[in-house]
């Protein structure tokens, strides 16, 4: 029993924080520039935000009940492998640990550089991307506690300069005339490919509102405070997200973010000046420590669930005197290090977004194999508005995934691969080890 509590050491808001972290980061100050270069209108823009935000909660509400089922950490590679076979888990656990939580890290990283740059322009993006991959890793390799509490600060800071920038947005004063009101051929656009593409950068930026079951096996009460962590997450994320982003179009012409990174540094200098916005871009780069220590953090959790059942990946599964699965941490830091030195953001991007639908789409299956296979199972959360809420989550993403196949096939494919390639990986495992 013992053992058990100092195993759950997680409070509702630690968990909360992950994934608030998790979600507010690169997503939401970069993916703006790459949606205005096919659509223009200020209600399909703003909508893109509010379907990200209900693909998001249906999301959360389905995988409250699968992960209070079965709290342990490990997130879809754990609750696929018991609900549908242990292939679908090895391929999402290949999917999390390469993609799923490494790339997002990546791509926060790159972002802090480009955002830093104004401020120390000559020093390489990247470098500084390496500089902050790298420490951040020695921090929770290094100390649970103090990576908790780095977690915890920065997220609060995270979320008091966000409400500081949108307060003084809608101060600024010289505005956009814009209007949230639907005009003429808004409803086009919504139906168009190009709106359905544009969800996958807003359903990118969403991403992390499932970060709670991956590390369920450290959360405590998991089954209440694993739903609450997320739902209220989720909904709270939505709202920023929402009053963000009209910011940035109340407050910054289109011409000047259309295919630009870094839209947040761009309406910093409308609202606060030149100057302004080099302190905006300083305070943006602090936010985003708090998402690349969010991923860090929870990826090597995935590893070393997988390493504890598979036993050619056995090498996974050892933690340290103080319970961090430190070898876990070294691989993920190399991967790291590579997509850095060799993969550029847009590519990052898109393979880590496709990626991440296809193995949330089959978690939320997984929801119907289990009230099917398992219809007497003691449940403490049910989905609100099943099954409404679940096939609307895999409606919507169908929808985009379609269309993704449609306009960004070579990417589209190689995010199906890599999946693929993790169910393969499992046969090949399983014949040479053994679990």
């Amino acid at each position: 029993m013992v053992a058990s509590k100092k195993r759950r050491h997680l409070s509702v808001w630690t968990a909360a924080s992950f994934v608030i972290a998790s979600m507010i980061g690169t997503g939401v100050f970069t993916s703006l520039g790459y949606q205005l270069v096919d659509i223009q209108s200020i209600f399909p823009l703003i909508m893109l935000w509010v379907i990200g935000g209900i693909i998001a909660l249906c999301g959360a509400l389905s995988y409250s009940e699968l992960a209070t089922i079965y709290p342990r950490s490990g997130g879809e590679y754990h609750l696929l492998s018991v609900i549908i076979h242990p292939s679908i888990g090895f391929a999402a656990g290949i999917v999390s640990a390469t993609v799923g939580f490494t790339a997002p890290s990546v791509l926060a990283s790159i972002a802090f550089g480009n955002y830093l740059s104004p401020l120390i322009p000559f020093i390489d993006p990247r470098i500084i991307a390496l500089i902050v991959i790298i420490s951040i890793h020695y921090l929770h390799m290094t100390n649970i506690r103090w990576g908790i509490i780095f977690q915890d600060s920065f997220t609060l800071i995270k979320i008091g300069l966000i409400l500081f920038f949108i307060i003084f947005g809608f101060f600024v004063e010289t505005n956009e005339q814009i209007s949230i009101v639907p005009a003429t051929g808004d409803i086009k656009i919504i139906l168009s490919p190009e709106f359905a593409i544009s969800l996958i950068w807003v359903s990118y930026a969403y991403t992390g509102w499932n970060s709670s079951v991956y590390i369920a096996g450290e959360i405590e009460k998991p089954k209440v405070n694993i739903p609450k962590s997320m739902i209220i997450a989720t909904m709270f994320v939505t709202v920023l997200y929402l009053l963000l982003n009209y910011i940035f179009l109340y407050t910054t012409p289109v011409d000047l973010m259309i295919g630009k990174v870094e839209v947040g540094y761009i309406a910093g200098k409308q609202i606060f000046g030149h100057f302004g916005g080099k302190l905006i871009s300083l305070g943006i780069s602090i936010l985003l420590l708090s998402t690349v220590s969010s991923y860090i953090y929870i990826g090597p959790r995935i590893m070393h669930a997988m390493g504890e059942d598979h036993k050619i990946l056995g090498i996974l599964s050892s933690k340290n005197a103080s319970g961090i699965p430190i070898k876990s941490f070294w691989i993920q830091l190399v991967i790291s290090i590579i997509f850095i030195l060799t993969s550029t953001f847009e590519q990052v991007l898109l393979y880590a977004g496709i990626s991440l639908i296809i193995t949330t789409v089959f978690s939320v299956i997984a929801l119907f194999v289990l009230r099917i296979t398992e219809p007497n199972l003691k449940r403490t959360y049910k989905v609100v508005g099943f099954p409404i809420t679940p096939i609307l989550y895999l409606i919507l993403n169908g929808w985009i995934l379609h269309y993704s196949f449609q306009r960004a096939f070579s990417e589209s494919l190689i995010g199906c691969v890599i999946f693929l390639i993790g169910v393969a990986l499992y046969f090949i495992s399983t014949k040479l080890g053994g679990k």
